[in-house]
């Protein structure tokens, strides 16, 4: 959202409320409270998680510097729809709610950019569910980690590294599978080279592999060996 917005809007958004610092595995909402501040992120990475009924946390959406969090509380008054969690150090401005409205109802381009925002998290709630209708659960997760990826991940030559901690009980709430499920699926990846797993680490060895398990596209073909031309 920050990137969107015009140098004197960004710089009015940032002078509202305080700056933060948080550490690693620190909550900054949670699910059910009734509080109405927004947190605009500069640095680092949280992840927002939903409780189910059968009591497991479901991991609903990550998000990185730039990103604004706590919004839809603040716009309507009701309880956060989410808990949100650090994934390492993160570095915020708390904004409360009345600035925040009065912002957004004083600058046009600060709405839009929220509301623009806004927007584009439930398209991509609504493309999620498409994309997963009728597939299988390692195609599920294929996807999953493509997505994951290609919006936060850090290119590492033919693969990416996602930059923060992630758990395979929360790849299965992503990919809406069975965490037996997903361990079986995930094993078959590292077996064919496409990923490597550790501890809460989850890094994509070969981009176009793992794309065209996720998508049915075929990978690019191999670049010839450099040499002499053959006579």
């Amino acid at each position: 959202m920050l990137g969107s917005l015009a140098a004197p809007a960004r710089g009015r958004l940032l002078a509202l409320g305080a700056a933060r610092r948080y550490g690693a595995g620190r909550v900054l909402m949670r699910e059910g409270e009734r509080t109405g501040f927004v947190l605009v992120l500069l640095h680092g990475v949280v992840k927002a998680t939903g409780r189910t009924p059968d009591g497991r946390d479901a991991l609903l959406a990550v998000r990185m510097g730039g990103d604004l969090v706590g919004e839809f509380a603040a716009a309507d008054g009701g309880p956060r729809s989410a808990t949100v969690t650090t994934c390492g150090a993160v570095v915020a401005r708390a904004v409360g709610r009345d600035a925040f409205l009065a912002c957004t109802r004083d600058d046009s381009g600060i709405a839009h950019a929220v509301n623009a925002a806004v927007v584009a998290k439930l398209r991509a709630a609504n493309t999620h569910r498409v994309d997963f209708t009728g597939c299988d659960a390692p195609t599920r997760l294929a996807r999953v980690l493509h997505q994951i990826v290609m919006t936060h991940g850090e290119r590492s030559g033919a693969g990416a590294v996602i930059p923060w901690p992630i758990t395979q009980p929360e790849l299965a709430t992503l990919a809406g599978a069975a965490e037996p499920t997903v361990q079986k699926a995930l094993r078959r990846l590292r077996e064919t080279g496409v990923v490597f797993t550790g501890y809460r680490t989850v890094r994509v060895e070969d981009l176009d592999r793992l794309r065209s398990i996720a998508f049915g596209e075929q990978p690019p073909p191999a670049r010839p060996e450099s040499g002499p031309a053959r006579p």
